[in-house]
């Protein structure tokens, strides 16, 4: 089974009820794919404290939210390294993906470099 990253361009979307990327996430669900992305992108696009953010925190019960480990950094910054790029929740997010998932964002250029750098061959779709 693949699953459909999140990185916090998609997860912004969903929060402001883009029809594309919600009908995108449904059909992943219903092709029983699994959603997955970590703490740090939540802390990316997580603003409100009085629940206003319905959207979102809806998304976000279905969603393997994983957390980034010290190991998880050292291979973010060696993939920063590699690549030139400077994001690294950006590259905590690439290393969540197995071969043949989906990473779907909204800076498809790092993250191409990133994927590469990384070996793991996701595909990467623009939200």
């Amino acid at each position: 089974m693949s699953a459909l990253v999140l990185d916090a361009g998609a997860l912004v979307a969903v929060d402001r009820g883009d029809r594309a990327m919600v009908a995108r996430v449904r059909a992943a669900q219903r092709q029983g794919m699994d959603l997955r992305t970590n703490a740090m992108v939540i802390a990316q696009v997580w603003r409100d404290s009085h629940g206003r953010q319905a959207h979102l925190a809806q998304l976000l019960r279905a969603v393997d939210v994983r957390a980034v480990s010290p190991q998880d950094g050292r291979q973010a910054g060696a993939l920063l390294g590699k690549t030139g790029t400077s994001d690294p929740i950006d590259a905590t997010v690439v290393l969540l993906a197995n071969p043949g998932d989906r990473i779907v964002t909204s800076d498809p250029a790092d993250m191409t470099r990133l994927a590469s750098a990384a070996g793991n061959r996701p595909v990467i779709i623009t939200c």
